[in-house]
């Protein structure tokens, strides 16, 4: 039997985000077997450098990291084996997850539908971490980056998509991305290396 003096078990999320800021990656972990997966894949490819570089400024900032996955309608899926897979499924899919390759101290959350927020815990796990300012990232941009953005928006949630580190099928498409979250959902569209965050830790 434990002593009374035992340290309480780790609560869900051990320390509060940095700057009440967090980073998601959104849907960049795949084996990029899914339909219109070859359209989306040189996008995701493109972007993986910037928001890796992205990510090692917010950990070394303090600022938390939060994967978001498709379960795709697989309710056994898990996550650390998702990233396996897409290490040994090789090429683009293989390099995207190198360079973004999840750390010990970083979250995932896996999600039915295209928002991070719909049928997830995200929400719980930002009141644990104070997180009430998002940096969202991935793919795609006009499809799960939109839907979580104006979630976030629903929930008074501040909000950026970093022009350099979101894509979707077409150019044309992410273009279009960008100027509807300005002008309708009111989200800054910074590109990574400008983003402010806290001062280092």
């Amino acid at each position: 039997m434990a002593s009374s003096s035992s340290s309480p078990p780790p609560t869900l999320a051990s320390a509060p985000a940095a700057g009440h800021t967090a980073l998601l990656i959104i849907d960049m972990i795949s084996c990029w077997d899914f339909s219109d997966a070859e359209k989306l894949l040189p996008g995701a490819h493109a972007i993986a450098g910037r928001i890796a570089a992205l990510k090692a400024r917010c950990t070394r900032a303090g600022v938390p990291t939060i994967y978001v996955n498709d379960n795709r309608g697989r309710w056994r899926s898990d996550f650390p084996k998702l990233v396996e897979m897409s290490l040994a499924s090789g090429g683009a899919g293989a390099e995207i997850t190198s360079a973004l390759l999840p750390g010990e101290k970083d979250y995932f959350v896996l999600k039915p539908k295209q928002s991070a927020f719909f049928a997830t815990p995200l929400e719980l796990l930002l009141a644990y971490l104070k997180a009430r300012r998002l940096i969202v990232t991935g793919v795609a941009s006009d499809q799960c980056i939109w839907a979580t953005l104006a979630d976030a928006g629903m929930r008074d949630l501040e909000a950026l998509a970093p022009r350099d580190c979101v894509a979707s099928q077409t150019p044309e498409r992410n273009q279009r991305f960008l100027r509807q979250a300005e002008e309708a959902l009111l989200v800054r569209t910074t590109p990574g290396p400008r983003i402010r965050l806290p001062a280092k830790r």
